[in-house]
Protein backbone atom coordinates (compact mmCIF):
# COMPACT_ATOMS: atom_id res chain seq x y z
CA UNK A 1 0.00 0.00 0.00
CA UNK A 2 1.75 3.33 -1.13
CA UNK A 3 1.84 6.07 1.46
CA UNK A 4 -0.64 8.32 0.16
CA UNK A 5 -3.38 5.75 0.15
CA UNK A 6 -2.39 4.49 4.10
CA UNK A 7 -2.77 8.16 4.78
CA UNK A 8 -5.81 8.37 3.16
CA UNK A 9 -7.07 5.90 5.02
CA UNK A 10 -6.29 7.19 8.38
CA UNK A 11 -7.56 10.43 8.00
CA UNK A 12 -11.04 8.99 7.64
CA UNK A 13 -11.07 6.56 10.63
CA UNK A 14 -9.95 9.45 12.31
CA UNK A 15 -12.94 11.52 11.51
CA UNK A 16 -15.28 8.82 11.86
CA UNK A 17 -14.35 8.56 15.54
CA UNK A 18 -14.40 11.98 16.37
CA UNK A 19 -16.48 13.43 18.58
CA UNK A 20 -19.50 15.62 16.47
CA UNK A 21 -19.37 19.63 16.50
CA UNK A 22 -21.22 21.41 19.10
CA UNK A 23 -24.55 21.80 18.52
CA UNK A 24 -24.02 25.63 18.68
CA UNK A 25 -21.77 24.90 15.03
CA UNK A 26 -23.97 22.31 13.42
CA UNK A 27 -26.18 23.46 10.27
CA UNK A 28 -29.77 22.78 10.28
CA UNK A 29 -30.49 20.11 7.82
CA UNK A 30 -32.08 20.61 4.79
CA UNK A 31 -35.34 19.56 3.95
CA UNK A 32 -35.79 16.87 1.05
CA UNK A 33 -35.98 18.70 -2.42
CA UNK A 34 -40.36 17.78 -3.30
CA UNK A 35 -40.55 18.46 -6.76
CA UNK A 36 -43.46 20.47 -7.71
CA UNK A 37 -46.04 19.53 -10.99
CA UNK A 38 -48.43 21.72 -12.72
CA UNK A 39 -50.37 18.68 -12.45
CA UNK A 40 -51.54 15.68 -11.03
CA UNK A 41 -53.81 12.99 -12.33
CA UNK A 42 -54.22 11.01 -8.94
CA UNK A 43 -54.75 7.16 -8.62
CA UNK A 44 -55.75 6.39 -12.28
CA UNK A 45 -55.66 3.18 -14.20
CA UNK A 46 -52.60 3.75 -16.33
CA UNK A 47 -52.59 2.59 -19.55
CA UNK A 48 -49.32 3.17 -21.09
CA UNK A 49 -50.57 2.40 -24.81
CA UNK A 50 -48.73 -0.83 -25.01
CA UNK A 51 -50.88 -3.92 -25.30
CA UNK A 52 -50.19 -4.26 -21.85
CA UNK A 53 -52.65 -4.36 -18.55
CA UNK A 54 -52.54 -1.01 -16.74
CA UNK A 55 -51.52 -0.45 -13.76
CA UNK A 56 -52.53 1.70 -10.80
CA UNK A 57 -50.43 5.04 -10.43
CA UNK A 58 -50.24 8.60 -10.68
CA UNK A 59 -49.83 10.95 -13.70
CA UNK A 60 -47.97 14.06 -13.40
CA UNK A 61 -47.72 17.12 -16.51
CA UNK A 62 -45.22 19.92 -16.42
CA UNK A 63 -46.37 22.45 -19.33
CA UNK A 64 -46.90 20.54 -22.66
CA UNK A 65 -44.76 17.12 -21.23
CA UNK A 66 -45.83 14.16 -19.12
CA UNK A 67 -42.55 14.27 -16.62
CA UNK A 68 -43.19 11.52 -13.77
CA UNK A 69 -45.41 7.88 -14.18
CA UNK A 70 -45.76 5.80 -11.13
CA UNK A 71 -46.49 6.61 -7.70
CA UNK A 72 -46.27 10.44 -6.99
CA UNK A 73 -48.44 10.38 -3.13
CA UNK A 74 -45.66 12.62 -1.93
CA UNK A 75 -45.25 15.05 -4.65
CA UNK A 76 -46.59 18.54 -4.50
CA UNK A 77 -48.60 19.87 -7.47
CA UNK A 78 -50.52 23.28 -8.52
CA UNK A 79 -53.02 21.35 -9.25
CA UNK A 80 -54.27 17.18 -8.53
CA UNK A 81 -57.38 15.60 -10.29
CA UNK A 82 -58.32 12.16 -8.03
CA UNK A 83 -58.90 9.86 -10.85
CA UNK A 84 -59.60 6.78 -9.08
CA UNK A 85 -61.85 4.45 -10.46
CA UNK A 86 -60.93 5.91 -14.07
CA UNK A 87 -58.56 5.11 -17.32
CA UNK A 88 -55.98 6.96 -17.75
CA UNK A 89 -54.83 6.67 -21.39
CA UNK A 90 -52.23 8.41 -24.25
CA UNK A 91 -55.31 10.55 -26.30
CA UNK A 92 -56.42 8.41 -29.39
CA UNK A 93 -54.32 8.86 -32.91
CA UNK A 94 -57.11 8.86 -35.74
CA UNK A 95 -54.58 7.46 -38.77
CA UNK A 96 -57.46 7.45 -40.89
CA UNK A 97 -59.36 10.93 -40.82
CA UNK A 98 -61.08 12.85 -43.41
CA UNK A 99 -60.98 16.21 -40.90
CA UNK A 100 -60.19 18.64 -43.62
CA UNK A 101 -63.28 19.45 -45.62
CA UNK A 102 -63.17 20.87 -49.05
CA UNK A 103 -65.94 22.79 -47.93
CA UNK A 104 -64.68 25.83 -45.66
CA UNK A 105 -67.67 25.72 -43.52
CA UNK A 106 -67.32 21.80 -42.25
CA UNK A 107 -64.40 20.27 -40.94
CA UNK A 108 -62.02 21.45 -38.88
CA UNK A 109 -62.66 24.32 -40.26
CA UNK A 110 -65.91 24.37 -39.60
CA UNK A 111 -65.92 22.56 -36.30
CA UNK A 112 -62.42 23.16 -34.64
CA UNK A 113 -63.58 22.73 -31.22
CA UNK A 114 -63.78 18.93 -32.51
CA UNK A 115 -65.99 17.83 -29.98
CA UNK A 116 -67.03 14.53 -31.84
CA UNK A 117 -63.59 13.29 -30.98
CA UNK A 118 -62.40 14.73 -28.01
CA UNK A 119 -65.45 13.33 -25.92
CA UNK A 120 -64.04 9.75 -27.43
CA UNK A 121 -60.60 10.79 -26.47
CA UNK A 122 -59.12 11.19 -29.76
CA UNK A 123 -56.41 14.26 -29.85
CA UNK A 124 -54.83 13.59 -33.47
CA UNK A 125 -55.98 13.08 -36.53
CA UNK A 126 -54.02 12.07 -39.82
CA UNK A 127 -55.52 13.88 -42.99
CA UNK A 128 -54.55 13.39 -46.78
CA UNK A 129 -56.20 9.62 -47.23
CA UNK A 130 -57.36 7.58 -50.07
CA UNK A 131 -55.55 9.87 -52.39
CA UNK A 132 -56.76 13.35 -51.49
CA UNK A 133 -54.96 15.95 -50.14
CA UNK A 134 -54.42 19.52 -50.41
CA UNK A 135 -51.47 20.69 -53.21
CA UNK A 136 -49.04 22.51 -51.16
CA UNK A 137 -49.40 20.86 -47.48
CA UNK A 138 -47.94 23.85 -46.13
CA UNK A 139 -50.48 26.09 -47.30
CA UNK A 140 -53.69 23.99 -45.15
CA UNK A 141 -51.37 23.96 -42.66
CA UNK A 142 -51.04 27.67 -42.07
CA UNK A 143 -54.84 27.74 -42.49
CA UNK A 144 -55.54 25.23 -39.58
CA UNK A 145 -52.43 26.31 -37.09
CA UNK A 146 -54.12 30.01 -38.06
CA UNK A 147 -57.45 28.55 -36.27
CA UNK A 148 -56.23 27.10 -34.43
CA UNK A 149 -57.70 23.18 -33.57
CA UNK A 150 -58.64 21.42 -30.23
CA UNK A 151 -56.34 18.14 -32.05
CA UNK A 152 -53.62 18.18 -33.52
CA UNK A 153 -52.73 17.56 -37.54
CA UNK A 154 -50.78 15.69 -39.35
CA UNK A 155 -51.26 14.71 -43.24
CA UNK A 156 -50.61 12.28 -46.18
CA UNK A 157 -49.78 12.96 -49.52
CA UNK A 158 -52.77 12.29 -51.67
CA UNK A 159 -51.19 10.61 -55.12
CA UNK A 160 -54.70 11.26 -56.57
CA UNK A 161 -54.66 14.41 -55.52
CA UNK A 162 -50.95 14.78 -57.48
CA UNK A 163 -52.07 12.84 -60.43
CA UNK A 164 -54.74 15.07 -61.24
CA UNK A 165 -52.67 18.19 -61.18
CA UNK A 166 -50.29 16.38 -63.22
CA UNK A 167 -51.85 14.00 -65.64
CA UNK A 168 -55.74 15.36 -65.30
CA UNK A 169 -58.60 12.57 -65.11
CA UNK A 170 -57.67 10.75 -68.25
CA UNK A 171 -57.75 7.07 -68.22
CA UNK A 172 -53.95 6.96 -69.65
CA UNK A 173 -50.52 5.98 -68.08
CA UNK A 174 -48.50 8.82 -67.23
CA UNK A 175 -45.75 10.00 -69.56
CA UNK A 176 -42.20 9.86 -68.65
CA UNK A 177 -42.14 13.79 -67.64
CA UNK A 178 -45.20 13.52 -65.87
CA UNK A 179 -43.92 10.59 -63.59
CA UNK A 180 -41.34 13.00 -63.02
CA UNK A 181 -43.38 16.23 -61.87
CA UNK A 182 -45.50 13.80 -59.54
CA UNK A 183 -42.04 12.38 -57.85
CA UNK A 184 -41.26 15.66 -57.40
CA UNK A 185 -45.07 16.79 -55.91
CA UNK A 186 -44.49 13.95 -53.24
CA UNK A 187 -40.77 14.54 -52.28
CA UNK A 188 -42.96 18.73 -51.66
CA UNK A 189 -45.24 17.08 -49.45
CA UNK A 190 -42.32 14.73 -47.49
CA UNK A 191 -40.00 17.78 -46.95
CA UNK A 192 -43.72 19.86 -46.01
CA UNK A 193 -43.96 17.64 -43.27
CA UNK A 194 -46.45 14.69 -45.15
CA UNK A 195 -45.96 11.35 -43.11
CA UNK A 196 -45.99 9.63 -46.59
CA UNK A 197 -48.47 9.15 -49.42
CA UNK A 198 -51.85 8.01 -49.28
CA UNK A 199 -54.06 6.46 -52.82
CA UNK A 200 -57.84 6.09 -53.52
CA UNK A 201 -57.05 3.44 -56.35
CA UNK A 202 -60.67 2.73 -56.29
CA UNK A 203 -61.51 6.75 -56.81
CA UNK A 204 -60.86 8.80 -60.16
CA UNK A 205 -58.06 9.72 -61.21
CA UNK A 206 -56.25 7.26 -59.12
CA UNK A 207 -58.06 4.18 -60.27
CA UNK A 208 -56.31 4.99 -64.13
CA UNK A 209 -52.76 4.54 -62.43
CA UNK A 210 -50.86 1.47 -62.59
CA UNK A 211 -49.13 -0.72 -59.97
CA UNK A 212 -45.76 0.52 -61.29
CA UNK A 213 -46.28 4.48 -61.35
CA UNK A 214 -48.02 4.22 -57.76
CA UNK A 215 -44.38 1.94 -56.82
CA UNK A 216 -41.96 4.30 -58.62
CA UNK A 217 -43.99 7.69 -56.75
CA UNK A 218 -44.03 5.13 -52.77
CA UNK A 219 -40.03 5.09 -53.30
CA UNK A 220 -40.09 8.72 -53.10
CA UNK A 221 -41.97 8.90 -50.41
CA UNK A 222 -39.75 6.21 -48.91
CA UNK A 223 -36.64 7.83 -49.02
CA UNK A 224 -38.16 10.52 -46.75
CA UNK A 225 -38.71 7.28 -44.25
CA UNK A 226 -42.64 7.51 -44.77
CA UNK A 227 -45.39 4.92 -45.19
CA UNK A 228 -47.75 3.98 -48.31
CA UNK A 229 -51.38 3.97 -46.72
CA UNK A 230 -53.73 2.65 -49.97
CA UNK A 231 -57.96 2.94 -50.44
CA UNK A 232 -57.64 -0.61 -52.50
CA UNK A 233 -58.71 -0.68 -56.48
CA UNK A 234 -61.50 -3.20 -54.92
CA UNK A 235 -62.86 -4.37 -51.50
CA UNK A 236 -65.15 -6.92 -53.20
CA UNK A 237 -64.76 -9.16 -55.86
CA UNK A 238 -61.31 -8.54 -56.53
CA UNK A 239 -60.18 -7.88 -52.63
CA UNK A 240 -57.82 -10.52 -52.38
CA UNK A 241 -55.83 -8.84 -55.71
CA UNK A 242 -55.80 -5.90 -54.13
CA UNK A 243 -54.33 -6.89 -51.33
CA UNK A 244 -51.89 -8.10 -53.42
CA UNK A 245 -51.12 -5.20 -55.15
CA UNK A 246 -50.63 -3.19 -52.29
CA UNK A 247 -48.76 -5.18 -50.52
CA UNK A 248 -46.39 -5.41 -53.86
CA UNK A 249 -46.27 -1.74 -53.70
CA UNK A 250 -45.03 -1.45 -50.49
CA UNK A 251 -42.30 -4.53 -51.06
CA UNK A 252 -41.17 -3.37 -54.14
CA UNK A 253 -41.13 0.40 -53.02
CA UNK A 254 -39.29 -0.29 -50.08
CA UNK A 255 -41.46 1.51 -47.49
CA UNK A 256 -44.16 0.28 -44.78
CA UNK A 257 -47.69 -0.29 -46.99
CA UNK A 258 -50.67 0.01 -45.09
CA UNK A 259 -53.96 -1.54 -46.21
CA UNK A 260 -56.30 0.93 -44.89
CA UNK A 261 -60.70 0.65 -43.70
CA UNK A 262 -59.90 -2.55 -44.34
CA UNK A 263 -62.83 -4.31 -45.66
CA UNK A 264 -64.65 -7.37 -47.05
CA UNK A 265 -67.90 -5.88 -49.85
CA UNK A 266 -70.53 -7.49 -50.99
CA UNK A 267 -72.19 -10.68 -50.30
CA UNK A 268 -70.36 -12.90 -52.39
CA UNK A 269 -67.12 -12.56 -50.21
CA UNK A 270 -68.62 -12.11 -46.94
CA UNK A 271 -66.22 -14.37 -44.83
CA UNK A 272 -63.20 -14.38 -46.84
CA UNK A 273 -61.00 -11.64 -44.78
CA UNK A 274 -59.32 -15.04 -43.65
CA UNK A 275 -58.10 -15.44 -47.03
CA UNK A 276 -56.71 -11.73 -46.93
CA UNK A 277 -55.43 -11.68 -43.76
CA UNK A 278 -53.46 -15.09 -45.04
CA UNK A 279 -51.91 -12.84 -47.49
CA UNK A 280 -50.55 -10.39 -45.04
CA UNK A 281 -49.26 -12.99 -42.78
CA UNK A 282 -47.47 -14.30 -45.72
CA UNK A 283 -46.19 -10.62 -46.87
CA UNK A 284 -44.80 -10.33 -43.31
CA UNK A 285 -43.01 -14.03 -42.56
CA UNK A 286 -41.18 -12.79 -45.72
CA UNK A 287 -39.87 -9.44 -44.53
CA UNK A 288 -42.49 -6.87 -46.10
CA UNK A 289 -43.76 -4.41 -43.52
CA UNK A 290 -47.56 -4.67 -43.91
CA UNK A 291 -50.25 -2.96 -40.79
CA UNK A 292 -54.08 -2.59 -41.49
CA UNK A 293 -56.60 -0.10 -39.83
CA UNK A 294 -60.34 -0.86 -40.11
CA UNK A 295 -63.62 0.92 -38.55
CA UNK A 296 -65.74 -1.26 -36.60
CA UNK A 297 -68.84 -1.11 -38.69
CA UNK A 298 -70.70 -2.96 -41.67
CA UNK A 299 -71.50 -0.26 -43.37
CA UNK A 300 -68.93 1.85 -45.40
CA UNK A 301 -69.62 5.56 -46.94
CA UNK A 302 -68.41 7.61 -49.84
CA UNK A 303 -69.94 9.61 -52.62
CA UNK A 304 -72.39 7.40 -55.55
CA UNK A 305 -69.85 7.28 -57.65
CA UNK A 306 -68.24 4.20 -56.31
CA UNK A 307 -70.47 2.34 -57.47
CA UNK A 308 -69.92 3.39 -61.19
CA UNK A 309 -67.58 1.63 -63.62
CA UNK A 310 -64.39 3.00 -64.49
CA UNK A 311 -65.18 3.28 -68.59
CA UNK A 312 -67.52 5.80 -67.24
CA UNK A 313 -65.38 8.19 -65.24
CA UNK A 314 -62.73 8.57 -67.88
CA UNK A 315 -61.80 12.27 -68.68
CA UNK A 316 -63.55 13.62 -66.02
CA UNK A 317 -67.53 15.41 -65.03
CA UNK A 318 -67.92 16.91 -68.40
CA UNK A 319 -67.32 13.28 -70.46
CA UNK A 320 -69.46 11.48 -67.76
CA UNK A 321 -72.17 13.82 -68.76
CA UNK A 322 -72.07 13.45 -71.80
CA UNK A 323 -72.13 9.56 -71.94
CA UNK A 324 -75.12 10.34 -69.35
CA UNK A 325 -76.48 11.90 -72.15
CA UNK A 326 -76.10 9.12 -74.86
CA UNK A 327 -78.83 6.61 -74.66
CA UNK A 328 -76.63 3.55 -75.89
CA UNK A 329 -73.88 4.56 -73.36
CA UNK A 330 -76.60 5.09 -70.63
CA UNK A 331 -78.01 1.98 -70.76
CA UNK A 332 -74.42 0.04 -70.90
CA UNK A 333 -74.38 2.75 -67.41
CA UNK A 334 -77.40 1.30 -66.07
CA UNK A 335 -76.40 -2.08 -66.62
CA UNK A 336 -73.26 -1.91 -64.56
CA UNK A 337 -74.64 -0.21 -61.90
CA UNK A 338 -77.17 -2.66 -61.17
CA UNK A 339 -74.33 -5.17 -61.45
CA UNK A 340 -72.35 -3.18 -58.52
CA UNK A 341 -75.49 -2.97 -56.84
CA UNK A 342 -75.60 -6.78 -56.53
CA UNK A 343 -72.30 -7.87 -55.98
CA UNK A 344 -70.68 -5.40 -54.55
CA UNK A 345 -71.93 -1.68 -52.47
CA UNK A 346 -75.35 -2.22 -52.94
CA UNK A 347 -75.53 -5.01 -50.59
CA UNK A 348 -77.92 -6.72 -53.47
CA UNK A 349 -80.73 -4.60 -52.33
CA UNK A 350 -80.97 -0.46 -52.88
CA UNK A 351 -82.17 -0.27 -49.84
CA UNK A 352 -78.99 -1.07 -48.12
CA UNK A 353 -77.77 2.64 -49.98
CA UNK A 354 -79.01 5.16 -47.62
CA UNK A 355 -78.21 8.46 -49.18
CA UNK A 356 -76.23 10.84 -46.56
CA UNK A 357 -75.49 14.39 -48.27
CA UNK A 358 -77.37 15.35 -51.14
CA UNK A 359 -76.12 19.44 -51.81
CA UNK A 360 -78.94 19.87 -54.35
CA UNK A 361 -81.77 18.16 -52.30
CA UNK A 362 -81.31 18.16 -48.53
CA UNK A 363 -84.53 16.85 -48.75
CA UNK A 364 -83.38 12.98 -49.71
CA UNK A 365 -80.51 13.03 -46.75
CA UNK A 366 -81.30 9.70 -44.71
CA UNK A 367 -83.56 8.13 -47.37
CA UNK A 368 -82.40 4.64 -48.91
CA UNK A 369 -82.83 4.34 -52.93
CA UNK A 370 -85.81 2.11 -52.47
CA UNK A 371 -87.81 4.78 -50.41
CA UNK A 372 -86.59 7.79 -52.87
CA UNK A 373 -87.91 5.57 -55.40
CA UNK A 374 -91.53 4.84 -53.67
CA UNK A 375 -91.44 8.50 -52.99
CA UNK A 376 -91.16 8.93 -56.61
CA UNK A 377 -93.99 6.58 -57.41
CA UNK A 378 -91.66 4.15 -59.20
CA UNK A 379 -90.90 0.48 -58.63
CA UNK A 380 -87.92 0.13 -56.43
CA UNK A 381 -86.17 -2.29 -58.91
CA UNK A 382 -82.71 -2.50 -58.92
CA UNK A 383 -83.18 -1.49 -62.30
CA UNK A 384 -84.80 2.31 -61.54
CA UNK A 385 -82.08 2.64 -58.31
CA UNK A 386 -79.18 2.23 -61.05
CA UNK A 387 -81.26 4.65 -63.46
CA UNK A 388 -82.09 6.98 -59.69
CA UNK A 389 -78.15 7.22 -59.63
CA UNK A 390 -77.51 8.14 -62.34
CA UNK A 391 -80.20 11.08 -62.02
CA UNK A 392 -78.45 11.66 -58.69
CA UNK A 393 -74.60 11.87 -59.83
CA UNK A 394 -75.76 14.17 -62.68
CA UNK A 395 -77.57 16.24 -60.32
CA UNK A 396 -74.47 16.78 -58.39
CA UNK A 397 -73.71 13.53 -56.45
CA UNK A 398 -74.75 12.64 -52.95
CA UNK A 399 -72.41 10.52 -50.30
CA UNK A 400 -74.22 7.82 -48.98
CA UNK A 401 -74.03 5.07 -46.48
CA UNK A 402 -73.74 1.64 -48.21
CA UNK A 403 -74.56 -1.63 -45.79
CA UNK A 404 -73.00 -4.14 -47.50
CA UNK A 405 -70.45 -6.03 -44.76
CA UNK A 406 -71.03 -8.54 -42.20
CA UNK A 407 -69.94 -8.62 -38.68
CA UNK A 408 -67.69 -12.25 -39.36
CA UNK A 409 -65.41 -10.25 -41.01
CA UNK A 410 -65.11 -6.89 -38.50
CA UNK A 411 -64.20 -9.39 -35.75
CA UNK A 412 -61.41 -11.33 -37.70
CA UNK A 413 -59.96 -8.25 -39.16
CA UNK A 414 -59.83 -6.93 -35.54
CA UNK A 415 -57.97 -9.43 -33.68
CA UNK A 416 -55.23 -8.95 -36.06
CA UNK A 417 -52.37 -8.20 -34.17
CA UNK A 418 -51.09 -5.70 -37.51
CA UNK A 419 -54.82 -3.88 -37.12
CA UNK A 420 -55.52 -0.36 -36.05
CA UNK A 421 -58.54 1.32 -35.28
CA UNK A 422 -59.10 4.10 -37.22
CA UNK A 423 -62.17 6.01 -38.37
CA UNK A 424 -62.10 6.78 -41.99
CA UNK A 425 -64.89 9.75 -40.90
CA UNK A 426 -64.04 13.44 -39.48
CA UNK A 427 -64.81 16.45 -37.62
CA UNK A 428 -68.75 16.94 -37.66
CA UNK A 429 -71.18 19.07 -35.62
CA UNK A 430 -74.86 19.10 -35.82
CA UNK A 431 -76.12 19.09 -39.48
CA UNK A 432 -78.86 17.89 -41.88
CA UNK A 433 -76.61 15.41 -43.23
CA UNK A 434 -77.44 11.91 -42.27
CA UNK A 435 -73.69 11.20 -41.92
CA UNK A 436 -71.86 7.79 -40.80
CA UNK A 437 -72.17 7.04 -36.93
CA UNK A 438 -68.31 6.78 -37.58
CA UNK A 439 -67.92 10.27 -37.05
CA UNK A 440 -69.01 10.61 -33.27
CA UNK A 441 -68.63 6.85 -32.48
CA UNK A 442 -65.91 4.96 -33.66
CA UNK A 443 -63.53 4.99 -31.21
CA UNK A 444 -66.27 4.61 -28.11
CA UNK A 445 -67.53 1.67 -30.06
CA UNK A 446 -64.58 0.01 -30.42
CA UNK A 447 -63.80 -0.19 -26.28
CA UNK A 448 -67.35 0.36 -25.13
CA UNK A 449 -69.29 -2.59 -27.79
CA UNK A 450 -66.23 -5.05 -29.21
CA UNK A 451 -63.69 -4.83 -26.32
CA UNK A 452 -65.68 -4.19 -23.34
CA UNK A 453 -69.32 -5.86 -23.85
CA UNK A 454 -68.21 -8.50 -26.65
CA UNK A 455 -65.01 -9.32 -25.97
CA UNK A 456 -63.39 -9.33 -29.05
CA UNK A 457 -60.54 -7.64 -27.86
CA UNK A 458 -59.16 -7.34 -24.60
CA UNK A 459 -59.55 -3.15 -23.32
CA UNK A 460 -55.67 -2.67 -23.23
CA UNK A 461 -55.43 -3.78 -26.55
CA UNK A 462 -58.17 -1.93 -28.01
CA UNK A 463 -56.16 1.12 -26.33
CA UNK A 464 -53.27 0.01 -27.89
CA UNK A 465 -54.64 0.11 -31.15
CA UNK A 466 -55.63 3.83 -31.16
CA UNK A 467 -52.43 4.94 -29.67
CA UNK A 468 -49.22 3.55 -28.75
CA UNK A 469 -49.68 1.49 -32.35
CA UNK A 470 -50.62 4.12 -34.72
CA UNK A 471 -47.85 6.46 -33.00
CA UNK A 472 -45.13 3.91 -34.19
CA UNK A 473 -46.27 3.06 -36.90
CA UNK A 474 -45.99 6.93 -37.95
CA UNK A 475 -43.04 7.21 -35.93
CA UNK A 476 -44.23 9.70 -33.62
CA UNK A 477 -41.56 9.07 -30.92
CA UNK A 478 -43.22 11.61 -28.25
CA UNK A 479 -46.68 10.39 -28.36
CA UNK A 480 -49.16 7.61 -28.11
CA UNK A 481 -47.26 6.55 -24.51
CA UNK A 482 -47.96 7.85 -20.95
CA UNK A 483 -43.98 7.86 -20.43
CA UNK A 484 -41.95 11.02 -19.19
CA UNK A 485 -40.90 13.12 -22.08
CA UNK A 486 -43.98 12.38 -24.27
CA UNK A 487 -46.32 14.97 -25.07
CA UNK A 488 -49.57 15.00 -22.69
CA UNK A 489 -52.05 14.42 -24.86
CA UNK A 490 -54.05 11.80 -22.59
CA UNK A 491 -57.43 10.72 -22.16
CA UNK A 492 -59.27 9.83 -18.88
CA UNK A 493 -62.06 8.01 -19.09
CA UNK A 494 -64.87 6.02 -17.43
CA UNK A 495 -64.67 2.29 -18.73
CA UNK A 496 -67.76 0.98 -17.73
CA UNK A 497 -69.58 4.31 -19.12
CA UNK A 498 -67.72 4.40 -22.50
CA UNK A 499 -70.58 3.92 -25.29
CA UNK A 500 -71.60 5.07 -28.56
CA UNK A 501 -74.71 7.13 -28.84
CA UNK A 502 -74.87 7.61 -32.72
CA UNK A 503 -76.97 5.31 -35.18
CA UNK A 504 -77.47 5.51 -38.25
CA UNK A 505 -80.86 7.07 -37.81
CA UNK A 506 -79.43 9.58 -35.82
CA UNK A 507 -75.74 9.97 -36.19
CA UNK A 508 -75.28 13.80 -34.69
CA UNK A 509 -75.05 12.40 -31.08
CA UNK A 510 -71.69 13.05 -28.70
CA UNK A 511 -70.05 9.47 -27.66
CA UNK A 512 -70.38 8.75 -23.57
CA UNK A 513 -67.60 7.87 -20.88
CA UNK A 514 -65.15 10.85 -21.83
CA UNK A 515 -64.39 12.47 -18.50
CA UNK A 516 -61.15 14.62 -18.96
CA UNK A 517 -59.05 15.23 -21.78
CA UNK A 518 -55.98 16.83 -22.17
CA UNK A 519 -54.12 18.35 -25.29
CA UNK A 520 -50.17 18.78 -24.66
CA UNK A 521 -51.42 19.25 -20.84
CA UNK A 522 -53.65 21.97 -21.43
CA UNK A 523 -57.75 20.44 -21.03
CA UNK A 524 -60.62 20.42 -23.66
CA UNK A 525 -62.51 18.73 -21.78
CA UNK A 526 -62.59 18.58 -18.05
CA UNK A 527 -65.84 17.05 -16.07
CA UNK A 528 -67.25 15.89 -18.90
CA UNK A 529 -67.28 19.60 -20.20
CA UNK A 530 -65.83 20.89 -23.36
CA UNK A 531 -63.29 23.94 -21.80
CA UNK A 532 -63.35 26.05 -25.30
CA UNK A 533 -59.71 25.62 -24.94
CA UNK A 534 -57.56 24.92 -28.83
CA UNK A 535 -54.01 23.78 -28.10
CA UNK A 536 -53.64 21.94 -31.17
CA UNK A 537 -50.72 21.75 -32.87
CA UNK A 538 -49.92 20.57 -36.79
CA UNK A 539 -47.96 17.81 -36.38
CA UNK A 540 -45.11 16.99 -39.32
CA UNK A 541 -42.91 13.75 -40.21
CA UNK A 542 -39.92 16.23 -40.14
CA UNK A 543 -40.35 16.72 -36.58
CA UNK A 544 -39.37 13.02 -36.31
CA UNK A 545 -36.83 12.71 -38.80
Amino acid sequence: MNNKIAALLLATALTACSDPAPQSMQQPAEPAAIPGYDLVLRGGQLYSGADEPPITGDLAINGQLIVAVGDLGEYEASQVIDVSGLAVMPGFIDIHSHALSDNMDEGIFGWPDAENLIRQGVTTVLGGNDGGSPLPLADSFDAIAALPAAVNFGSFVGHGSIRGLIVGEDDRPATDEELELMREQVALGMEQGAFGLSSGLIYTPGRFATTEEVIELAKVAGEYGGMYISHMREEGLALLDSVAETIRIGEEGGLPTQLTHHKVVGAPMWGRSVESLRLVDEAIARGVDVSIDQYPYTASSTNLQILFPGWALDGGRDALLARMADPAQRTRLRNDIVYNIEVDRGGDDPANVVLAGCPHDATLNGLNLSEVLRRQNREASKNNAAELLIELVAAGNCSAVFHAMVEEDIHNIMRHPRTMIASDGGIEGPSARAVHPRNYGTFARLIGHYARDLGIIPVHTAIHKVSGMPADRLKMHNRGHLAPGAVADIAVLNIAEVRELASFADPHQYAEGAVHVFVAGEAVLQDKVMTGARPGAIVRSTDYR
